[in-house]
Order: structure tokens, then sequence, then C-alpha cells
């Protein structure tokens, strides 16, 4: 069996990353990729994985999903009560990686998290559709329950209790930001010698761009 999932390999040739045809700044080339996946129609194009860590170091990682980027960083929305926010709260610090298989590329974002404004969450949840919002109060994101059946019954409940009535934002629930100080754009090429272009912030809020070895 190991043998076979070593034997397992891809030549990556679809493109190149040259520093000659970068952008100066990382979100500046972020946004390239993204429009180049956004119009490549891949499945999911905005999963990514988020990595956290506890105050003791031990690291936890799951697949999360982009909900807006700018200058300032990468927005994802969770609970706050959940794993990854307990980490969070513990240890501000996280790293996201993006995987466009289609494209043969891959974008690491390393930075320091903070939550958006109450205004900025409660813009995106009242653009959920009602079950996500409903989803959002029923669910104790991360902790143990005792079956599927609990839950549903929970979700019953809170349906029955909103009826006619706004559903606001629950204040365990909002988004986070990561902003970036160090992004890796990883472009697949042949025979393994891949190309990767590393852009680190510096103190006057410029990029510094160097080539890593792959």
């Amino acid at each position: 069996m190991s043998s076979t999932i070593a034997d397992i390999r891809k030549d990556y040739k679809l493109r190149s990353l040259l520093e000659k045809d970068v952008d100066a700044s990382a979100i500046g080339q972020f946004d390239k990729w993204w429009q180049e996946a956004i119009h490549s129609e891949i499945d999911e194009v905005n999963a990514m994985t988020l990595a956290t860590a506890s105050a003791d170091g031990i690291p936890a990682a799951r697949i999360v999903l982009l909900k807006g980027f700018d200058e300032r960083g990468f927005v994802f929305f969770t609970n706050y009560d959940s794993f990854k926010g307990l980490q969070l709260a513990e240890n501000p610090r996280a790293c996201l990686v993006f995987f466009w298989k289609e494209l043969e590329r891959q974008v690491r974002i390393t930075g320091l998290v903070e939550k958006v404004s109450a205004e900025e969450s409660d813009i995106y949840f009242n653009s959920r559709p009602e079950g996500s919002r409903i989803g959002a109060w029923a669910s104790p994101q991360s902790q143990v329950i005792e079956n599927r059946e609990w839950l549903e019954e929970r979700e019953k409940t809170l349906v029955k209790d909103f009826t006619g009535k706004p559903l606001s934002r629950p204040a365990h629930w909002g988004g986070y930001r990561v902003k970036p100080i160090n992004i890796e754009f990883w472009q697949g090429r042949p025979s393994r010698l891949h190309d990767r272009l590393q852009y680190s912030l510096q103190g006057d809020n410029t990029w510094k761009i160097e080539r890593l070895a792959p």
C-alpha cells in the first residue's frame, strides 16, 4: 500500500511565476491570482485551510471559506466559542493556505488575527440564508452533544421561537481578519523545480519580494 502511495506524482507545467511579472503588492498579486481562479471556475475557489495554535503551541487546522479580502487582510466568519475561536483568543496568529490544483498554484498567508467590527459581522450575517442564520444560533460549535437528534430538535425549537421575529446575529458569532505579514505564492513547475515567491511586509508597509528554493 505504501509503495502505491509513494508512486503518486504529477509533473507541473501549466505556468510560471517570475519576478518581472508579479505585482509589487502581495495583495495586488493575490487579487491577480484570485481573478484567474474565479475565471477558471474552480469548485469552491474560496475554500482555504486555516491553521491555528493554542498558547502552548498545539496546532489545529481545518477548512473555512474566505468571505472577503482587501489591503487590511483576509476575512472569514465563525463561532467565537468554537475550538478555533478559543485558540485565536489564546494566540491571535494564523496561517491560511489556498490550493488551486487546476492552476497548479498554492498561496500561503501568515499573519496576525483580529475580530472584524460588529457592523461588518452584522452585514454579512444578515446576507446569509435564513437556515444558516438559524444554524449559527442552534449549534454550540465544537462542543460535545448527545446526538444528531438533539441538534435537529434545537433547530426546530429556534425556528419556532424566531417565527415573526427579527433574526439578529448572536454575540458569539462573527468575523475574523487575518492581517498578513508574509504571503508566499507557489507555482508548480516541471521536475519539482517550482517557483516560490515570498512577500514580506516591511516597516513602511511596502513588500519585500524574495525567491525561495523549491
